[in-house]
């Protein structure tokens, strides 16, 4: 049978292998037989339900056939095939082999919408909200933090950096692919493609002065920032957190330290855990010399590289991606205050559920840290080191959600959202919608920060009342 082959309306049944045995399905309501690809898994959703694939831009559940029959394991092995089913929402039915179509069988044909009404969220809202306004914050809680000066931290080089949050306009992977650029200097990498354009790329270390090494694809990342009318992607080692931080925890540089020997310059230090962690803060304004900067300008006069900045960019569509196993998820990043590294160790909560992992001393505030791992039932231990805590606070409730590390903050625009799928579970409440950012073929969950606040405040209180 042929990839991708339409069963037209009244052909009779699809016969599949299902558990060993042969099905019927209905060829009136198949749509497409298709090959299998990576899933992306949704957290707490039924058993039945596998994850979530990009097919042709639609996000479409796959729910395992062999489970909803009462057979345990999924099928798996070079002939498995996904039935797409001609319906709305589609789903696609994951099974062993495809056998046949034909008019012809003692098979009786599955009803498959009984089948289907168990994994179907009953009186399910419609999920109206894609980003989290700072409006949904109390006025009380969203005080101190507008107060604070948010930044994104990066490591180059093993040393910290950071720029001003309102400097980045996202912060995304390393490309496998880069047109170098003849005759260019050392701190020019070349260039990649990025949203219609072309996005020149610098070197951090270079610019910085610091040894040059040959970056990390799986953990490098570019930060796209402003530099005049245009737009210039730095390629940093890692990317660390976003930090708000208290003005006066700033200190200008020293002036014996601006005699450094690269191009880019700290615009300030901060003083971070007590002035046991330093963090130089740039400036895009101080990242290259004199006449470079003079050669940005003119170009983006003329309309030539450096990629111009996008106008009207939404600052509500921009997304804090983190990463639990290897699933990735995204927040609003209008919900978060802030990322901070783990500390390793929280103040233990006596009686507290599983979920809560402790306590998280936070400039003197004691903040509530959920372990996302345990919330979303993903297998496995977290990661000894490198963890992150994403601090978000919601009218009036401020929890720090612990996860395996934030990897991008990409602003993903209303063309990429899909609603979340309707065969959720208990997770329908979580998502909001289901991101494919630039095409590509992952799916990244968009994690709705008041459904999840809601969620783990409910719990709390259904934990206390049943607390001896």
């Amino acid at each position: 049978m042929a990839e991708q082959q339409r069963a037209a309306s009244g052909a009779g049944v699809l016969v599949c292998r299902v558990g060993g045995a042969e099905v019927a399905v209905p060829a009136a309501q198949v749509a497409e037989v298709i090959r299998p690809r990576p899933l992306t898994r949704v957290p707490l959703a039924p058993a039945a339900l596998l994850g979530v694939i990009n097919l042709r831009g639609v996000v479409l559940p796959v729910v395992s056939l062999a489970h909803l029959l009462g057979h345990e394991a999924a099928a798996s092995g070079t002939s498995v095939r996904i039935v797409v089913l001609a319906q709305v929402p589609a789903v696609g039915l994951l099974v062993e082999a495809v056998a046949s179509l034909t008019a012809a069988t003692d098979l009786v044909p599955l009803d498959l919408v009984p089948l289907l009404a168990g994994l179907q969220t009953a009186g399910r809202p419609p999920q109206a909200r894609v980003a989290a306004s700072p409006a949904a914050a109390s006025p009380a809680a969203a005080a101190p933090v507008a107060a604070l000066l948010a930044l994104v931290a990066f490591s180059v080089a093993g040393q910290d950096y950071a720029l001003p949050l309102d400097k980045v306009v996202e912060v995304t992977r390393l490309p496998a692919a880069i047109a170098a650029a003849p005759r260019a200097d050392a701190a020019m990498l070349g260039a990649m493609a990025f949203r219609g354009g072309l996005l020149p790329l610098a070197s951090l270390r270079v610019l910085l002065g610091l040894p040059a090494a040959v970056a990390d694809a799986a953990q490098a990342r570019i930060v796209v920032t402003r530099i005049g009318g245009a737009l210039v992607g730095l390629v940093a080692d890692r990317l660390q957190a976003i930090l708000r931080v208290e003005e006066g925890t700033l200190d200008p540089v020293p002036p014996l330290l601006t005699r450094a020997a690269g191009e880019a310059r700290a615009a300030a230090i901060c003083r971070l855990e007590g002035g046991r962690r330093l963090v130089s803060v740039l400036s895009p304004a101080q990242l290259f010399d004199t006449a470079t900067m003079a050669r940005f300008a003119a170009e983006s006069g003329q309309g030539a590289q450096p990629m111009p900045v996008p106008e009207h960019r939404d600052a509500g569509a921009h997304y804090v991606i983190f990463r639990l196993a290897e699933e990735h998820y995204g927040l609003p990043i209008a919900a978060v205050d802030e990322v901070v590294r783990h500390p390793g160790n929280l103040a233990r909560v006596p009686r507290a559920p599983a979920f809560v992992a402790g306590l998280l001393n936070l400039r003197g505030r004691a903040v509530p840290v959920v372990d996302q791992r345990h919330r979303f039932a993903v297998p496995g231990q977290a990661p000894a080191r490198g963890g992150r805590i994403i601090v978000v606070t919601l009218r009036g409730l401020q929890a720090g959600f612990a996860v395996d590390a934030v990897t991008d903050v990409l602003a993903i625009p209303a063309a990429a959202l899909q609603p979340a799928p309707a065969l959720a579970a208990d997770a329908g409440g979580s998502f909001s919608h289901v991101a494919s950012p630039d095409g590509d073929a992952r799916l990244i969950l968009l994690v709705d920060p008041q459904a999840l606040l809601d969620k783990v405040e409910r719990d709390l209180l259904a934990a206390l009342a049943e607390a001896p």
